[in-house]
């Protein structure tokens, strides 16, 4: 078994990355470019975790974000800047854009999807939804604007035990949208009443259980973080289930030296900057004689370039622009109020 090990200073991880410059070009010319760009313009990045690691420390020399697609969202909301850069994918710039209408919000490219939001027509999940109209309809962040608009609630990975717990309580059947894994791991750590979407993450549904015991084999001390849109099987085997931003604390607050972390690897670059002595290992994505198609790397977050940054930022037109019809944002901010108002009413 080979096993990916990104070690001090994430030089194996950053190499990937920095090819992306445009011809002969070097990197630092053109991050230089961008961080002109973003001053010229007003504008300020946010990237998401697993955006290459170029992306994420533009985001931070220029003082803007990296964090989960929500997080992401309200930082822009606060920021004075007139123009948002989202570095993610589809929705991600689409939920920006429903909690900052007046905003401009803009991303390197409209083509970086999700395949949870792919899995979720807005027409399907909607004749769903209405075949169990006594029940509570419940997505997750990783939607499109039309499918949250659709919802009661919408919920991140951090906050969806605390609120399926909730609607438990009060008696609520839910439907949940659109991960099958999570929305199954949700059911068996709340025991609510779930009639479940069959949607799937293609990085998470390929860690192999087999695959990381393994490793772990190898590793005895290492400490197994999961996602939980990962499959069941690999969630039985975790020393940590949560949100990327909760793995990535674990790592802090742990005393472990080594991990095995099943999400995507754009993660590590913040957890080795977190923990720089410490050892992050990919969790296994291939069983035997088998291979991976997204090999713990989302597909669509790798097409955030630094080309298709800096395009973005000197041509920032239909190709880039993310726009919401006012009546779907005004639908699709209810759901997310909800969500944002049981979080700050009810912080751990």
């Amino acid at each position: 078994m080979t096993a990916v090990i990104q070690n001090e200073k994430n030089q194996n991880y950053r190499s990937s990355s920095e090819s992306v410059a445009i011809g002969s070009d070097s990197v630092e010319a053109q991050k230089h470019r961008v961080r002109r760009l973003l001053k010229e313009t007003n504008s300020v990045l946010v990237a998401h975790y697993y955006t290459d690691p170029v992306v994420q420390e533009l985001a931070e020399d220029t003082h803007g974000f990296i964090g989960d697609s929500l997080e992401m969202a309200r930082f822009g909301a606060r920021h004075s800047a007139s123009r948002l850069i989202v570095a993610g994918v589809r929705f991600m710039g689409e939920s920006a854009k429903i909690l900052s209408p007046d905003k401009h919000i803009v991303m390197p490219t409209l083509d970086a999807e999700c395949s949870l939001d792919l899995g979720c027509p807005v027409n399907d999940f909607s004749a769903f939804c209405d075949q169990h109209p006594d029940r509570v309809v419940v997505v997750y962040a990783n939607t499109s604007a039309v499918v949250k608009a659709r919802a009661d609630w919408v919920v991140t990975s951090s906050c969806a035990l605390d609120i399926i717990d909730y609607l438990d309580a009060q008696g609520k059947k839910i439907i949940w949208g659109p991960d099958k894994y999570l929305g199954s791991y949700i059911e068996k750590q709340t025991g609510a009443d779930m009639l479940l979407w069959q949607g799937s993450c293609i990085v998470h549904e390929e860690f192999k259980a087999k695959g990381i015991l393994d490793l772990k084999a190898v590793y005895p001390n290492a400490a197994v973080l999961v996602h939980p849109e990962s499959p069941e099987s690999v969630i039985e085997v975790a020393d940590v289930v949560g949100s990327t931003s909760q793995l990535l604390k674990a790592t802090q607050s742990l005393p472990n030296q080594q991990f095995i972390v099943a999400t995507d690897r754009g993660i590590f670059y913040k957890m080795q900057q977190a923990s720089p002595e410490k050892i992050f290992m990919e969790a296994p994505t291939a069983g035997n004689g088998a291979s991976c198609k997204s090999c713990a790397h989302c597909p669509w977050m790798a097409m955030n370039t630094l080309d298709a940054l800096e395009e973005c930022l000197m041509n920032p037109g239909e190709k880039h622009v993310i726009e919401v019809s006012e009546d779907i944002r005004e639908r699709a901010l209810k759901p997310l109020d909800k969500m944002l108002t049981f979080t700050a009413e009810n912080r751990k």
